[in-house]
């Protein structure tokens, strides 16, 4: 059967759509039978991507960034889910975003010639996803501080790319939102003041920073980070050491706690955002519950 590809036009502030010509001859010359949709507005990619399943097209390809990936991720998992004798497709991946960073994780070529080589040789790892509340996600989600800094960057329209995740952090620390939240997961508990929980599939978020510099995508866990910082002088400190995987990693401050669970819940006794793959499902919600779906995702990879 062809491949599905997926494109959304908004990708990368509108270049992805300039990029259509060169996503169309990378696949012609990897010799990839394909039948090309554009997306037409938020969300499409869902209803796409479920229909391609049920069409039994295999692989399906998101062309465009991570929410774009977000989107046909999620479309995929409901299609299997309403029909459990259908057989997962594969998905391939062509980055297009500003940030890519579901690609740069797992070492996926950012270069289109490259990424249709790799989606050709057919080289298939089941990669684990996770899902808050009734939302797939296959790289991070969150509450607190980062979907408050999701927001943010939204509204910046003359700035692209990392350097608009930068400015929009800087910000949102100089906002110093807070709030008081109830945790629990396997084996554990707490209640009190947090700056920030962070859920991670995998380790890179906003291209700049390792929000869950430990989480491993194939491991059948979620890797999630609590921590509470006072002062925004306290936080501004930290920022730096989020974008140090290893040694130094913000991970080491004794305020900043990382674990690793197959599961989540999460009661906010003041509302707080939340976000998945970058892409805000709620403004203002006070009960999140998280939990790890292993390897349930075909992943086309090097």
């Amino acid at each position: 059967m062809a491949a599905k590809v997926i494109l959304n036009p908004y990708a990368g502030r509108w270049k992805a759509l300039k990029r259509l010509a060169e996503v169309e001859t990378v696949l012609q010359e990897a010799h990839i039978e394909y039948e090309l949709t554009i997306t037409e507005s938020p969300g499409h990619g869902t209803s796409l991507a479920f229909q391609s399943v049920l069409n039994g097209f295999n692989p399906i390809i998101s062309a465009g960034g991570d929410g774009s990936v977000s989107e046909v991720v999620n479309g995929m998992m409901m299609a299997v889910k309403e029909n459990p004798k259908i057989q997962m497709p594969s998905l391939g991946i062509m980055p297009l975003g500003s940030a890519n960073d579901l690609a740069i994780n797992l070492e996926l070529p950012t270069d289109l010639k490259e990424a249709a080589k790799v989606i050709a040789a057919g080289n298939v790892y089941k990669m684990d996803l996770g899902l808050v509340n009734d939302r797939y996600f296959d790289n991070n989600s969150a509450v607190g501080l980062e979907p408050t800094i999701t927001l943010i960057q939204q509204d910046i329209k003359h700035i692209h790319g990392v350097l608009r995740y930068l400015l929009a952090t800087l910000i949102g620390i100089n906002r110093n939102p807070q709030w008081t939240m109830h945790i629990e997961w396997e084996g554990g508990e707490y209640f009190g003041p947090l700056t920030l929980v962070t859920v991670g599939n995998n380790p890179l978020t906003g291209g700049l920073f390792y929000m869950t510099p430990n989480a491993d995508p194939f491991d059948g866990l979620l890797t999630f980070v609590y921590g509470y910082m006072s002062t925004r002088f306290e936080i501004l400190r930290l920022l730096p050491r989020t974008m140090k995987r290893g040694k130094g990693s913000y991970i080491e401050n004794p305020n900043i706690h990382e674990i690793n669970s197959t599961w989540l819940r999460i009661r906010s006794e003041t509302p707080t955002p939340m976000h998945a793959d970058g892409e805000i499902q709620s403004g203002a919600i006070q009960a999140v519950e998280y939990r790890v779906i292993p390897g349930c995702l075909p992943l086309l990879m090097k």
